[in-house]
């Protein structure tokens, strides 16, 4: 029974399975939209905005002791408009207040409960706010009291402090100052700047358990990239070993999952042994990339199997079946976080024959009292490798099969662009690592489906999220960002260019649509959307690349290929602008910092023409090659500079730089051997 029947949780009506979730609170829950401020504004209350999404722990703990209570939601509904997001399917509208919650209390979190005036800006919030007072946090019934009353009797107050902080959100917008010809250009990026950016990275490694910093631990998988970069470069071992070093106990830990793959998305420890179980496509899309990079590397075997587990789980577990990936697992099952994944002793005694059961359990470090919140989570301190042996294998088949039939996690089957084009590109990287033609067609067929069924052909966008078949919400700057390089990684793999003309379509398209009044960086929403009260320019790359970084590679990467200066100079004045940054804190720029070492040390250009070009593609990726552009093609094509002045002739090879290209070779193996002699 709905607590207020004056209104209706109108969450029924939603896709998104978190909203969804929340469809049955006595909370009269709405979901974004502009008709919210026109009615708080007609209702004279303030907005209640709760941020979540459906594999967030918190956000189920908080909806079970509040949401779903009938006194709380009758408060709730009485006093204050409520509304839902899903900050997957409206990363703009968590991007803003988020922002505005770090800004008024210095760090952030989900579920994200904030207030707003009906104007919609931001006067007061926090994250997780339990039934009853406890360590120095409020409670929610109190948050709520104390918002009304204020919202009642000092409006004025309210309405100052929101207008400062949005001006703050304003001022804390990518700011272009410049006189046009003072821009930063990052042509005259260094090498030596590469050395210090990997010195910075390193004064935070964590050298004995891997990874960076004290717990939690995150993968930071956009640092290792640029430690591999700078070992690539300078050869500096410290680099690579802190990078296997790192990867090495994060498959070996908790983290990992030893019976099905694939990775939780970060450790609770310093050790990577206790995961925040919830399992996202988009960490295990850039962890497959960065573990192909250090296989081509190292040629670890451990590196290979993972990559190919991982790659199984996806398809096993968030495959939509026709070439999609879905976008998460949530980290509880029966309302307790990590029970699908974790054991009891007894359970195991019972399962594992006895004369292996004691090298089992000590190789996974299991406890007759639990190694974990009484009980058990399968991590080692070992090599990987032997976890791997025949006689571990069938134990852990059987673990698996018995695990598959308990109650799973529940399954967010939303299909969101960005993230998906990020598994592309792993894709594309771990076929070159590997070898693989079968990932290729797998990189084409989750293209094919997307451009099938995310674009709007009418009116010529992309959409951000498909659920159930339903799109939704315009596609934002990092979908289109991680949409081109996907086309840019599918091209270099495939050697078909068509994929190279969609990525300068839609570069075109994100200029038109994006770019900022300076006409350097470009805005999170597009200048067609109009229902958040700010359009914000990212920059950090956090657990995600930002757009922005993404779009400096694209630009620079697209306009070698299209002899576009224009957007050369771009790419150099956006990573120009961010210098100071990358240099500073590196860990938290992480792409932009490997866009910044391909200008300092320029593009390698590979070309190949010919009837059997693209065959040679695999073997010529096998090597990790940081610094290369790919252009491997049995048509000759004058848009394409890389092929001005080129003849088809049987086969012939090119190495260039900056389109100076050498002569051809028409044997591959010199070819190959003199790739593999240049610098970087």
């Amino acid at each position: 029974m709905n607590a207020n029947p004056q209104f209706t949780n109108e969450l029924i009506n939603e896709t998104s399975p978190y909203l969804l979730q929340h469809a049955h609170n006595p909370v009269n829950w709405k979901p974004w939209s502009e008709a919210i401020f026109s009615l708080a504004a007609q209702e004279n209350k303030p907005i209640l905005l709760s941020i979540g999404y459906a594999a967030c722990h918190w956000c189920h703990v908080m909806e079970r002791e509040s949401f779903e209570s009938e006194e709380v939601a009758a408060y709730m509904n009485l006093h204050f408009i409520n509304v839902k997001v899903d900050r997957e399917e409206r990363p703009d509208v968590d991007h803003l207040y988020m922002d505005a919650l770090q800004a008024m209390n210095g760090s952030g979190g989900w579920p994200l409960n904030i207030f707003l005036l009906p104007n919609g800006e931001p006067f007061y919030g926090g994250t997780y706010f339990p039934p009853r007072a406890m360590q120095n946090r409020a409670s929610w019934m109190d948050v709520l009291k104390g918002v009304h009353e204020a919202f009642e009797n000092n409006l004025e107050k309210l309405q100052e402090q929101a207008s400062n902080l949005s001006k703050h959100l304003v001022q804390s917008n990518i700011k272009i100052s410049a006189t046009e010809g003072d821009i930063p250009d990052a042509s005259l990026a260094s090498k030596e700047e590469i050395e210090l950016i990997a010195q910075r990275i390193m004064q935070s490694a964590d050298t004995q358990w891997g990874g960076f910093g004290n717990a939690p631990k995150f993968p930071q998988t956009f640092a290792l990239q640029m430690l591999l970069r700078h070992y690539h470069v300078f050869k500096d071992v410290n680099a690579l070993n802190q990078v296997t070093l790192s990867l090495d106990k994060m498959i070996q830990g908790g983290i990992y999952d030893h019976l099905g793959g694939g990775f939780s998305r970060y450790s609770t420890d310093g050790h990577w042994q206790a995961p925040h179980f919830e399992k996202m496509l988009y960490d295990n899309a850039l962890l497959v990339s960065v573990l192909s990079e250090a296989f081509q590397i190292t040629k670890k075997e451990s590196y290979k199997i993972v990559i190919q587990q991982t790659v199984q789980f996806l398809y096993r577990e968030l495959s939509n079946g026709n070439g999609a990936f879905y976008a998460a697992l949530d980290a509880d099952s029966e309302g307790v976080e990590g029970k699908y994944y974790t054991w009891s002793y007894d359970e195991l005694k019972s399962i594992i024959p006895d004369h292996l059961f004691e090298k089992f359990t000590a190789y996974y470090q299991i406890q007759p009292t639990g190694n974990w919140e009484h009980t058990n989570i399968l991590w080692t301190q070992f090599d990987f490798m032997i976890g791997e042996q025949d006689e571990f294998k069938e134990i852990k088949a059987k673990l698996f099969s018995i695990r598959a039939q308990r109650i799973r996690p529940s399954l967010d089957h939303k299909i969101i662009l960005s993230w998906n084009c990020l598994m592309i590109v792993g894709l594309c990287k771990s076929a070159a690592a590997l070898n693989d033609e079968s990932l290729i067609q797998k990189a084409v067929e989750a293209m094919s489906w997307i451009e099938q069924n995310m674009y709007n052909v009418q009116e010529n966008y992309f959409f951000h999220v498909n659920t159930n078949s339903s799109n939704k919400t315009y596609a934002f700057l990092d979908d289109y960002a991680s949409l081109i390089q996907a086309y840019i990684y599918l091209q270099e793999i495939t050697g078909d260019t068509t994929y190279l003309y969609k990525a300068k379509q839609w570069t075109e398209y994100v200029q038109a649509h994006f770019l900022d009044e300076e006409k350097t960086f470009f805005y999170f929403t597009a200048s067609y959307q109009q229902d958040v009260i700010l359009r914000k320019k990212e920059n950090y790359d956090g657990a995600q690349p930002s757009g922005n970084a993404m779009m400096s590679f694209n630009l620079y990467y697209l306009a070698n290929h299209f002899d576009q200066q224009s957007w050369a100079q771009q790419a150099f004045s956006m990573v120009g602008f961010m210098r100071k940054m990358i240099l500073q804190y590196p860990s938290s720029f992480g792409v932009w910092a490997q866009t910044f070492s391909i200008m300092a040390l320029g593009f390698t250009e590979l070309v190949a023409v010919g009837p059997n070009a693209q065959k040679s593609i695999l073997t010529v990726q096998a090597s990790f090659l940081p610094f290369k552009m790919m252009l491997f093609t049995p048509k000759l094509d004058t848009n394409l500079a890389l092929l001005i002045g080129k003849q088809i002739a049987d086969n012939q090879y090119f190495i260039c730089n900056n389109g100076t290209c050498s002569a051809p070779f028409s044997n591959m193996n010199v070819f190959l051997t003199t790739i593999n002699q240049l610098n970087y």
